[in-house]
């Protein structure tokens, strides 16, 4: 599993917040379930902010995409 890393700068919290949002969207939630959830799985600071130089060079879909896909592996459910 991946270290906890916190968010260092403002590109990275508005990547975060980008993140959370347009997966709300894609699963017709709120954002604040896809928060928590992403917190208490450890995704949001063990995935998408480690990930973040990479993910960010993506395209919404892939990223979408991309943490669902690892929200799935881990077993999140939303």
């Amino acid at each position: 599993m991946e270290t906890d890393i916190a968010i260092m700068d403002m590109n990275q919290l508005e990547f975060a917040v980008f993140c959370i949002e347009n997966i709300a969207i894609r699963l017709g939630v709120n954002a604040g379930r896809v928060y928590r959830a992403s917190e208490d799985s450890h995704i949001l600071h063990g995935y998408i902010v480690p990930e973040y130089d990479v993910l960010h060079t993506q395209s919404k879909d892939y990223i979408v995409d991309d943490i669902l896909m690892v929200m799935k592996e881990r077993g999140v459910e939303i």
